[in-house]
């Protein structure tokens, strides 16, 4: 690279000059001096001549002379052009300025001017512009935004000379981007920040979620709650309307909070077996302005059910008699009951009626198990089949319901696996529970207002009311408190203990599976009045919501499970299957592969292990989805000889939310940070104007201090040893 100009410059000031003039002279002065004394000897002139030269020299060092080159730069300067690609920019909330009538704009579109090519053109001569979209290391990448990364990757640029940054300055993901913006300050280099969408939030309403079950069973009532959120700046009255692909539609109208959320459920009953698509719409709603988040969609699986409940009793109370007969009048329960009558010596036989315990193959076919008022004792339950039936909720996910009586064998129970599944910690002082003259009322937990065990009504303030209205009970379960890890859904009204009010209604999970404890014994009484009307509902909600896991998707010879049942996007799914081997035996070692497809049609591949040693033909593994919709899911195993195809709905929950308020605060406190400029403006014209303002790039510059070189100190001291030895040589001492 030549140098475009050079020059000889000399670092002085005033005095220095005066001062190295008077040295000079001075010189001179003893120089002329000499030679007149030497009889202007010839030899001597040349040696005071180099006392002069040699004088001069150190005079015009005093200068710091330095030789100057400058270089005018072979490539242009580069201005990175960085603008957000990410969802939240599809935000409606731009309002143009000149027509506040006008639609909102979404704030990608106006950004979209300031990163067409053709703006800069008129710069490209005297600069490289690079235009770059910017996201996250997210999958997919729009569901992100890392404002630290893009602006740490300019910083590869060699002759990077300004940044402009558009966005609307929301972060989410990677390192804050105020430390990207410390290392441009570090550079010299300023970044032009262009906000855009508005630092309010505009009036909208938004489905946020719509959490659709995996299946539904045909002709039985299907819940489906929702969360609506309003920025709507007072209450309105919405007509909420779901529709389904087999021309069900349900319309319902609800009070919308004003800039609050909406939490509620609304209820469709299925008709017939197969695949249904749902859609929840919310129509436009007072000064509303974007309706493109009004609109909620998902598929159901609508399932023609047949669950096998096995009933375990002592001898034939009124509970389990009302029990029995409720489940039996379910066309979607099978029913199959263990009655041991240890006083007559012989199980109980009739139709349903079991003669024994049912073997390991029988027993995995049992959805939910009920065990009464039944124990470890004489011609009732042994400790192998309570290990057994341990298991059977561990690794095969069905359900166990605990339903203690007065006779009091459950605390039998306690030193047995079941003793562990057991929701609440046992009165061993009192193991045969507590009478009362007077009814006993249940009082709903803050859980079980909003549990979908304890709606005895479509609303849970009716099903309060109905619960506080029930028919009492007078005996109830010496269960001192709930063990860690359980949920109490219903206490006793009036009684309590050292540990609080006394718990009758708790569940819990154990592995796979979900247990219920119900710690009172009267629901027969239910009846009373309205005949199958609460007592029905609550037990056949009970069945279905054990049995729901278990049921998600099975085959001849596996059954695949997930949770959580709503899986969501960037959330672990877990995957659980229970296989069984050609035998019938549930299997303990194989190959049990699902093969994933995803809604956009990526494979993926996870291997379920074994979950254990003592595992009872359970294997689990987990998969994290990335995008919304329905996953395609097919499961092999070598050992069992068969395969399971079925289909998982995974709702999103994006990372980028849309709606929500710009953040110009944070490309404000870029622009400072940098010392660049915040362009408060998305009008092209203006940001190019801001570009065209930066100063002309400076020429690189090369000094060569002569004052300094070692040839410059070399010379002075050769002229110094020559003038030396020349006066030895001229005989002056």
């Amino acid at each position: 690279m030549k140098p475009s100009s050079s020059e000889l410059v000399f670092n002085s000031t005033p005095a220095a000059v005066w001062i190295s003039i008077g040295f000079v002279l001075l010189v001179i002065v003893l120089a002329f001096t000499g030679w007149k004394r030497s009889g202007w000897r010839a030899s001597i002139g040349w040696l005071e001549f180099l006392r002069v030269l040699i004088a001069a020299a150190i005079a015009i060092t005093l200068h710091q002379p330095e030789w100057r080159e400058t270089f005018k730069p072979d490539t242009k300067p580069v201005v990175a052009v960085l603008h957000d690609a990410t969802g939240s920019m599809e935000t409606q909330d731009v309002v143009p300025a000149n027509d506040p009538a006008a639609p909102a704009l979404t704030r990608a579109a106006v950004a979209a001017p300031i990163a067409d090519p053709k703006l800069w053109d008129p710069l490209r001569e005297r600069m490289n512009i690079v235009i770059e979209p910017f996201s996250s290391q997210e999958d997919p990448p729009a569901e992100g935004t890392d404002l630290h990364t893009a602006l740490a990757k300019t910083l590869d640029e060699s002759r990077l000379a300004a940044v402009v940054l558009v966005g609307d300055g929301d972060w989410n993901t990677g390192e804050p981007p105020a430390s990207a913006a410390t290392r441009l300050r570090m550079r010299g280099i300023p970044v032009m920040t262009v906000p855009t969408g508005a630092d309010t939030r505009l009036p909208d309403v938004e489905i946020v979620s719509f959490d659709v079950p995996t299946f539904a069973v045909a002709g039985k009532p299907l819940r489906i709650p929702f969360a609506i959120d309003s920025a709507l700046p007072r209450d309105e009255v919405i007509s909420l309307s779901l529709r389904t692909s087999s021309g069900i539609e349900v319309r319902q109208d609800f009070t919308l909070p004003a800039m609050g959320r909406l939490q509620d459920a609304l209820v469709i009953k299925p008709a017939e077996p197969g695949r249904m698509h749902l859609t929840l719409t919310v129509p436009k709603t007072g000064a509303e302005r974007n309706v493109e988040n009004n609109k909620a969609e998902a598929d159901l699986d609508v399932r023609k059910e047949q669950l096998r409940v096995l009933v375990i009793e002592s001898f034939p109370r009124w509970e389990y008699r009302y029990l029995r007969n409720a489940l039996e009048r379910d066309p979607g329960v099978e029913v199959s009951a263990l009655l041991f009558h240890p006083d007559l010596g012989k199980p109980g036989t009739g139709r349903g009626y079991l003669k024994e315990f049912p073997k390991d193959d029988e027993l995995t076919k049992f959805d939910v198990i009920f065990l009464g008022d039944v124990g470890v004792d004489k011609l009732q339950l042994t400790a192998e089949q309570c290990a057994t039936i341990a298991k059977m909720v561990r690794d095969q996910a069905s359900g166990l319901v605990f339903l203690p009586g007065m006779r009091g064998h459950t605390a039998s129970l306690m030193a047995t696996p079941l003793g562990e599944l057991l929701p609440v910690v046992w009165d061993e002082t009192q193991p045969r529970g507590w009478g009362t003259a007077a009814p006993g009322k249940f009082v709903l937990t803050k859980a079980g207002t909003e549990s979908l065990l304890t709606k005895l009504e479509d609303t849970a303030e009716a099903s309060a009311k109905v619960w506080s209205s029930l028919p009492g009970f007078q005996w109830y379960a010496p269960a001192l408190r709930v063990r860690a890890g359980s949920e109490v859904l219903a206490t006793h009204a009036t009684e309590s203990n050292q540990f609080g009010r006394v718990p009758l209604i708790a569940t819990r999970t154990f592995g796979a599976g979900k247990i219920l404890y119900m710690g009172a014994d009267g629901a027969w009484r239910w009846r009373r009045g309205v005949e199958d009307k609460y007592h029905y509902r609550f037990w056949g909600q009970v069945a279905r919501w054990m049995a729901y896991q278990r049921n998600m998707a099975q085959g001849d010879k596996m059954r695949l499970f997930f949770a959580p049942d709503r899986p969501r996007t960037g959330g672990t799914l877990t995957l659980n299957a229970n296989v069984m081997s050609t035998s019938g035996e549930p299997l303990r070692e194989g190959a049990v592969i699902a093969q994933i497809v995803s809604p956009s049609g990526k494979p993926s591949s996870v291997r379920l292990l074994p979950a254990g040693e003592e595992a009872w033909g359970l294997f689990s593994g987990t998969f994290t989805p990335a995008e919304p919709g329905d996953y395609k899911v097919h499961l092999t195993c070598t050992e069992a000889g068969t395969a399971l195809d079925t289909t998982i709905s995974v709702q999103g929950t994006r990372r980028e939310k849309r709606g929500q308020p710009a953040r110009p605060e944070v490309l404000r406190e870029i622009s400072q940070i940098t010392r660049g400029q915040f362009i408060d403006s998305t009008d092209p014209a203006k940001v190019l104007a801001a570009i065209s303002a930066l100063p002309p790039e400076e020429m690189t510059e090369r000094r060569q201090p002569i004052w300094a070189h070692p040839g410059w100190a070399g010379a002075i001291v050769t002229l110094l040893a020559i003038f030396w030895i020349g006066r030895k040589a001229a005989g002056v001492f």
